[in-house]
Order: structure tokens, then C-alpha cells, then sequence
């Protein structure tokens, strides 16, 4: 999907919105997530995932046409992460997501109910 099949996309399912206004919309939330990123900061949508930038280390690259060597800078370049929420829609509710760390990344492991701590036990 690009930015004009989500433009249509939004304006079908919010009719009373004009697709110039929902193009206005699409605009400044994508321009605010870049914003944040080029200021160092980070986006989080909940559920979605979040975005970031990481640092690569300085290099020697090589330049493709030439086959010369040549050196390259620090860069910071976009990183995205996805959400538990997305992760497990993708895969169909399986929240054994392969990569995932801890318990997730094994489902054979049975875990035990955390016990109850009502307040009503308590005098």
C-alpha cells in the first residue's frame, strides 16, 4: 500500500471527510514521525509498533561502479520495530512469535496462574 491507496482507503470509510482534508491528515502524521526521528527522538503507536533511528559505524564501503574503496561516516539510519499486537495478527493469534525472548519463544513451557491477592482475604 502507498500513500495514495491509504488516502482512498480512508477517504471510502470516512465519507464526510474530503480527500483533500484526509490527505492533510495522512501529511501531518507521517511528517510528524519523521520530525521526531530527525530530532533523535522516537514514535511509539501502541499495538502498532514503534520507530527509531540506530547508529551504523563508520565503514569502508566500496563504490559499486568503480570497485574503488571509500569511507564512510557515522549515519543514523530508521529502524522499526513492530508491536506484540501486530506481530500476532500477522501470524494468525500465534503469540509464539520465532525471535521473540523469554517465554513466548517457547511454548512447550507451561506457566503457572499468578496467585490471587484479593483484599478480601486481608483483615
Amino acid at each position: 500500500m502507498v500513500r495514495t491507496d491509504l488516502i482512498r482507503f480512508l477517504a471510502d470509510q470516512y465519507p464526510d471527510l474530503s480527500a483533500r482534508d484526509i490527505e492533510k491528515i495522512v501529511s501531518a502524521f507521517f511528517d510528524t514521525i519523521t520530525k521526531r526521528l530527525a530530532d533523535g527522538g522516537r514514535a511509539e503507536i501502541r499495538g502498532f509498533g514503534s520507530f527509531s533511528t540506530r547508529t551504523r559505524q563508520a565503514r569502508t564501503g566500496r563504490n559499486p561502479r568503480t570497485g574503488e574503496s571509500v569511507e564512510l561516516s557515522d549515519r543514523r539510519v530508521p529502524w522499526f520495530k513492530a508491536g506484540k499486537d501486530l506481530c500476532e495478527l500477522i501470524n494468525g493469534g500465534d503469540p509464539t512469535v520465532p525471535g521473540k525472548k523469554g517465554m513466548a519463544a517457547n511454548a512447550a513451557i507451561e506457566t503457572q496462574p499468578a496467585p490471587n491477592f484479593s483484599t478480601e482475604d486481608r483483615e
